[in-house]
């Protein structure tokens, strides 16, 4: 009896947490992306989202395309087949190593930010202080994160595709020995626009899912101090699941034959 009890109430609790969230995505579409739209905030969270986390997807995106190359040459070697690492590289960081890693890096890094600073502004009243002053927050706070999301995440996968492809350049070139001319020459004559479309496409789900749960978990967090610690971990591990499961989707539907 006790195991079927707790197994009622983790359904119920998981059902309930679905309903929430379902709710809260439904009022962020309705009113927080519907006129009055705060243009400031918008500009101010692209800042935040974008510009701030470039050098670490940079980074990440960097390193990622140099061991790839280093992996597909050493797998390649034994088919002969070290001729497709250039297009490897630039098919694999487009379509799916930019859009997923420069996701899950900006979800660790923004979408924690998001909460902790809602979260902060529930526990302290200040949500409640702008609808008694007839501030929308979800015109205010949400909407603006969303719409900053959705439209910096693909500049800022466009950005990691082309350093990414570059880390595999440098490795490719310097260290396997690749001639610089025909590794530009084979990625340019095999890369599509489709294969980076695809990736830009993903990264705009992307930014969604990580500032929606940012702002979701913010704007129910309670319990002071601790209640925001919940939150921003909650943000990260449901945005990193989510967006996985996302990838799959989507490629399965963009790819399918």
């Amino acid at each position: 009896m006790n195991f079927l009890a707790n197994l009622g109430r983790v359904v119920l609790a998981l059902l309930t947490e679905i309903g929430s969230t379902v709710l809260f995505i439904k009022d962020a579409l309705v009113q927080g992306l519907t006129p009055t739209i705060y243009v400031r905030q918008i500009f101010e969270q692209m800042l935040k989202i974008g510009y701030n986390s470039l050098p670490v997807v940079g980074l990440t995106a960097f390193f990622t395309g140099g061991a790839l190359a280093l992996q597909i040459y050493l797998g390649g070697s034994r088919f002969n087949a070290e001729s497709l690492v250039s297009t490897i590289v630039a098919l694999g960081i487009t379509r799916e190593l930019g859009p997923v890693l420069a996701g899950l890096m900006v979800a660790g890094r923004v979408g924690a930010s998001i909460a902790a600073e809602l979260g902060t502004m529930r526990v302290t009243e200040q949500i409640d202080a702008l609808t008694t002053l007839a501030t929308n927050p979800f015109k205010y706070l949400v909407g603006p994160r969303i719409l900053a999301g959705v439209i910096t995440l693909p500049i800022l996968v466009f950005i990691a595709d082309i350093i990414g492809i570059m880390g595999g350049y440098v490795i490719g070139t310097r260290s396997l020995g690749f001639n610089s001319f025909a590794y530009i020459k084979s990625t340019a004559d095999f890369l599509q626009f489709g294969d980076v479309m695809s990736g830009l496409i993903k990264a705009a789900v992307f930014g969604f899912i990580i500032t929606l749960m940012g702002c979701y978990h913010g704007f129910h967090s309670k319990g002071g101090a601790q209640g925001v610690g919940r939150a921003t971990t909650n943000a990260v591990v449901s945005s990193a699941i989510l967006i996985l499961a996302a990838n799959f989707v989507l490629t399965s539907l963009l790819f399918s034959e």
